[in-house]
């Protein structure tokens, strides 16, 4: 990847795990390679006199073979995020619904408590 891109991003997970993406999902083979003509690439701020502490990003592990040869891993994430992107609806609208039913019940005992009578109340409803 491309780590003086501005959209590059990386984060180090406890368990040593890196991920390296690109912010703008550009890069159909990451972590290993960018597209070598990507139309967003933009150069990072220089690292003038800036002091770098541990958290430099790791080194990107060599690619395996079957992804730098191979084009079909591109289908196979478009793939995978349609499938992410077809259930979301489905999950939203289940969401709606039990949020719905929530909000009903709670109009409900809304309701039911404002025909209470209080002695404290001002006007004694």
């Amino acid at each position: 990847m491309r780590s003086d891109c501005k959209h590059f991003q990386s984060r180090t997970y406890p368990t040593g795990d890196t991920v390296r993406k690109c912010a703008l999902d550009l890069a159909p083979k990451a972590p290993w390679e960018c597209p070598v003509d990507c139309p967003k690439f933009e150069r990072r701020m220089a690292d003038v006199a800036w002091n770098h502490g541990s958290l430099i990003t790791p080194a990107t592990p060599v690619a395996p073979t079957s992804v730098a040869d191979d084009e079909s891993i591109a289908d196979l994430l478009d793939a995978a995020e349609d499938i992410i992107n077809s259930a979301g609806p489905e999950i939203r609208a289940e969401v709606d619904v039990e949020r719905a039913k929530r909000e009903a019940e709670i109009r409900a005992r809304q309701k039911k408590r404002a025909g209470r009578w209080w002695p404290f109340n001002k006007f004694g409803k």
